[in-house]
């Protein structure tokens, strides 16, 4: 607790001195850049990893980055996807998953879940990632890769039920929306976002905006 008070006393000295501007600024509400929608996981941090200031990242963060279908759960979820959409006007939807998922992990594993009821419940929004990893990758017997590949399913899984929220529907109906699945690789930097025409996950780094938004926003079902 000791190094977060130091944290907010430099923050207070250095860091807000230096963008008080920025932040008088923001008084006067937000615009967004995107709807970011990562895991909790303490090793991400959405705006070091893109670069971004206070109010260009609107972000959501919970076990997994699991986004419940719409209905599903009368939660926090669903409301924050539908402030971002139809409030903010976000144009972007970054879901990102990350490597060495401890939430990942325990839908590969649900026997550790077995004192964790409230964990075990909420991986049941990612029972279709455990159900394509069972029938589809029995190949792949190496831990690793397994997680590896899990983590990359779940994100294509979340942003299938993205698409349940009646925001983003009426979005991407009027093209007013792209949905974008991310994998952070956060011990080496790397950043995969999938590509449909691949039907996989390739490296973003020196792609330009407009081709990435060109080639990993999924199209409409």
């Amino acid at each position: 607790m000791q190094k977060l008070v130091e944290g907010i006393h430099q923050f207070q000295n250095d860091i807000f001195s230096s963008k008080q501007r920025l932040f008088e600024h923001l008084v006067d509400g937000q615009t967004p850049l995107a709807l970011f929608i990562t895991c909790s996981d303490s090793r991400i941090n959405p705006n070091l990893l893109t670069q971004t200031e206070p109010g260009e990242l609107f972000i959501l963060r919970n076990a997994g980055n699991i986004v419940p279908p719409y209905g599903a759960v009368e939660g926090g979820e669903a409301a924050t996807i539908e402030y971002a959409v139809s409030v903010l006007g976000v144009k972007d939807i970054v879901i990102c998953g990350h490597s060495h998922c401890g939430a990942m992990g325990g839908l590969l594993d649900q026997p550790q879940l077995e004192k964790l009821p409230a964990v075990r419940s909420w991986l049941r929004h990612a029972e279709s990632t455990h159900r394509i990893i069972e029938e589809n990758y029995s190949h792949i017997t190496d831990p690793a890769a397994r997680l590896t590949a899990t983590v990359e399913e779940n994100v294509l899984v979340q942003l299938e039920h993205l698409r349940t929220h009646p925001s983003v529907a009426a979005a991407l109906g009027r093209k007013a929306l792209n949905l974008h699945g991310w994998v952070y690789k956060f011990e080496t930097g790397q950043v995969f976002g999938f590509h449909p025409q691949e039907s996989q996950f390739v490296p973003i780094e020196g792609t330009s905006f407009a081709t990435l938004s060109d080639t990993l926003a999924l199209p409409p079902i």
